[in-house]
Formats: C-alpha cells, structure tokens, sequence
C-alpha cells in the first residue's frame, strides 16, 4: 500500500547552519530584499516585523512581502503570503527559492504552518528556503542588515512542510 504516499513531499536535502558570506550571491541578493521590505512591515500590535522574498522560476523576478497587522487580528496578512500573492497577482505561479527574515532572539523565525502550506501550494519541487535573523540595531545604524559571519538556516518547504500535500493539478 506504499503507493497511497507517492505524491508525499519528501525533503531533497537535509537542513543546514551555513554563514551569509558563504552563500551564493542570488541568495544573498534574495536575503537582502526580504531585508529591506522588512522595514516597510505594518505591525503596530505586535512589534514583530517580517519580510519574504520569492524568486520566480520563469522570469527570475523577485516578489517580496511583508506581514501587516490589523486589530482584529484574524484579517492579519504574513510576510510570506503577502509577497507570493503579490506574485501572483502578477503572474507568477512557481518559485525557485524564498527568504524570510525576522527576529527574535538565539532562534530562527521559519515560516507559520498556513504560510507553509501557501508556499507549498506553489511549490512544485522541494524549494529552499533561507532564514536569517533580521537585526534592527544594524538598520538603526545604518549599517549593512547582513554580514559575512551572520547564520543562515538553509531549510526547504518539504523539510518545513514533511508529507504535505497539494492539489495534484497538472
């Protein structure tokens, strides 16, 4: 009966801890525009500033988001659904990898399970996904929001996202 799990996401490559410096330079352009639009995010209840940035597989556009809060809370948008919708509000549909940046101290701040599930459902493949820590300190300074030694979670939507499932659709 192993065939009912088929279709089940199964993670390409383990998660890893590597440095920002060691990153390849599209990822790291990718890191930087999560960063920027971090800035722009609307959370006056919470403090809690995301930003995402998704990389489209047909045109190589980057489509960035960030979260925006509202007092009701249930109407909230994250940072990651604002940007892939952004997206696909413009045409894109598929994505070759995303980053998301927050912060919160000594841990990474992956994506909410509905964000993950919203990735997945334009996730074809196993894509990765970078987390890093976003440092208001930095920006306040004007200083550069990344550097060279800075950590960087190396995950991917099936790692974040194991046994998921989409629509199937061709």
């Amino acid at each position: 009966m192993s065939h009912l799990m088929k279709n089940f996401a199964r993670p390409e490559k383990a998660e890893e801890v590597v440095t920002y410096g060691s990153l390849d330079p599209a990822v790291q352009e990718l890191l930087l525009a999560a960063s920027a639009v971090r800035q722009r995010a609307y959370a006056p209840y919470s403090g809690f500033k995301v930003g995402a940035a998704f990389r489209s597989t047909l045109t190589k556009q980057i489509f960035t988001g960030c979260n925006v809060e509202n007092a009701a809370f249930t109407p909230c948008s994250c940072a990651e659904r604002t940007a892939l919708t952004k997206a696909v509000s413009e045409g894109a549909t598929e994505f070759s990898v995303g980053a998301v940046l927050a912060y919160e101290p000594d841990v990474f701040t992956t994506p909410c399970g509905v964000c993950r599930q919203f990735i997945r459902e334009f996730a074809t493949s196993d894509i990765p996904i970078y987390i890093a820590q976003a440092i208001d300190e930095r920006i306040a300074n004007k200083e550069e929001p990344l550097r060279s030694d800075d950590p960087v979670l190396c995950t991917s939507i099936f790692n974040l996202l194991p046994s998921s499932f989409r629509t199937y659709r061709k």
